[in-house]
Protein backbone atom coordinates (compact mmCIF):
# COMPACT_ATOMS: atom_id res chain seq x y z
CA UNK A 1 0.00 0.00 0.00
CA UNK A 2 1.34 3.38 -1.23
CA UNK A 3 1.24 5.76 1.72
CA UNK A 4 1.33 9.36 0.68
CA UNK A 5 1.98 11.98 3.38
CA UNK A 6 -0.12 14.50 4.83
CA UNK A 7 0.16 18.28 5.39
CA UNK A 8 0.70 17.61 9.19
CA UNK A 9 3.05 14.32 8.30
CA UNK A 10 4.75 14.82 5.09
CA UNK A 11 6.51 12.33 3.84
CA UNK A 12 9.59 14.43 3.67
CA UNK A 13 10.58 17.99 4.94
CA UNK A 14 12.29 19.02 1.96
CA UNK A 15 10.13 21.05 -0.21
CA UNK A 16 12.07 20.34 -3.41
CA UNK A 17 11.45 16.24 -2.68
CA UNK A 18 7.78 16.89 -2.28
CA UNK A 19 4.81 16.79 -4.60
CA UNK A 20 4.07 19.71 -6.36
CA UNK A 21 0.41 21.21 -5.26
CA UNK A 22 -2.60 20.62 -7.45
CA UNK A 23 -3.77 23.74 -9.84
CA UNK A 24 -7.10 24.69 -8.76
CA UNK A 25 -10.06 23.33 -10.92
CA UNK A 26 -12.38 25.99 -12.56
CA UNK A 27 -15.33 25.57 -10.75
CA UNK A 28 -13.27 26.46 -7.55
CA UNK A 29 -12.15 30.49 -7.15
CA UNK A 30 -8.29 30.25 -6.78
CA UNK A 31 -7.46 30.96 -3.40
CA UNK A 32 -10.69 29.52 -1.50
CA UNK A 33 -10.69 26.84 0.76
CA UNK A 34 -12.45 23.59 0.93
CA UNK A 35 -15.04 23.60 4.14
CA UNK A 36 -13.51 21.03 6.44
CA UNK A 37 -15.47 17.70 7.38
CA UNK A 38 -16.74 17.54 11.01
CA UNK A 39 -18.47 15.08 12.84
CA UNK A 40 -21.44 16.91 14.64
CA UNK A 41 -20.11 16.83 18.54
CA UNK A 42 -16.09 15.68 17.26
CA UNK A 43 -14.73 18.78 18.54
CA UNK A 44 -15.82 18.63 21.97
CA UNK A 45 -15.18 15.19 22.52
CA UNK A 46 -11.87 16.02 21.38
CA UNK A 47 -11.50 19.26 23.57
CA UNK A 48 -12.69 17.04 26.33
CA UNK A 49 -10.19 14.03 25.79
CA UNK A 50 -7.50 17.03 25.25
CA UNK A 51 -8.45 17.84 29.13
CA UNK A 52 -8.31 14.66 30.38
CA UNK A 53 -5.52 13.90 29.14
CA UNK A 54 -3.97 17.20 30.53
CA UNK A 55 -5.11 16.25 33.55
CA UNK A 56 -3.21 12.85 33.98
CA UNK A 57 -0.01 14.19 34.86
CA UNK A 58 -1.56 16.79 37.55
CA UNK A 59 -3.72 13.45 39.04
CA UNK A 60 -0.45 11.33 38.77
CA UNK A 61 1.84 13.96 40.43
CA UNK A 62 -1.31 13.92 43.34
CA UNK A 63 -1.00 10.60 44.03
CA UNK A 64 3.09 10.01 43.90
CA UNK A 65 3.17 13.09 46.56
CA UNK A 66 -0.16 11.32 48.42
CA UNK A 67 2.21 8.44 48.83
CA UNK A 68 5.77 9.96 49.71
CA UNK A 69 4.13 12.11 52.20
CA UNK A 70 2.49 8.53 53.83
CA UNK A 71 5.72 6.72 53.40
CA UNK A 72 7.80 9.89 55.59
CA UNK A 73 4.82 9.65 57.73
CA UNK A 74 5.45 6.15 58.35
CA UNK A 75 9.12 6.88 58.87
CA UNK A 76 8.14 9.41 61.35
CA UNK A 77 6.56 6.94 63.12
CA UNK A 78 9.07 4.13 63.00
CA UNK A 79 11.76 6.90 64.21
CA UNK A 80 9.67 7.85 66.93
CA UNK A 81 9.16 4.21 68.02
CA UNK A 82 12.86 3.25 67.83
CA UNK A 83 13.66 6.28 69.71
CA UNK A 84 10.93 5.37 72.44
CA UNK A 85 12.48 1.92 72.77
CA UNK A 86 15.62 3.29 73.17
CA UNK A 87 14.79 5.73 75.76
CA UNK A 88 12.85 2.84 78.03
CA UNK A 89 15.83 0.59 77.78
CA UNK A 90 17.85 3.93 79.33
CA UNK A 91 15.13 4.33 81.90
CA UNK A 92 15.63 0.97 83.17
CA UNK A 93 19.00 0.07 83.17
CA UNK A 94 18.92 3.57 85.24
CA UNK A 95 16.26 1.68 87.21
CA UNK A 96 18.17 -1.22 88.12
CA UNK A 97 21.03 1.26 89.16
CA UNK A 98 19.36 3.42 91.59
CA UNK A 99 18.27 -0.26 92.85
CA UNK A 100 21.45 -1.84 93.48
CA UNK A 101 22.38 1.04 94.71
CA UNK A 102 19.92 1.08 97.21
CA UNK A 103 20.58 -2.85 98.03
CA UNK A 104 24.08 -1.67 98.45
CA UNK A 105 22.80 1.15 100.77
CA UNK A 106 20.66 -1.07 103.14
CA UNK A 107 24.06 -3.48 103.09
CA UNK A 108 25.90 -1.47 105.00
Amino acid sequence: MNTFGTIDRPLTHDPKKQAPMKPSTPSEPAGSAIPDFTTPGATESRQNRTREMQLIPEALARAHMHERLQDAERERRAVRLATARRMQRRAERASMRARRALAMAVMQ
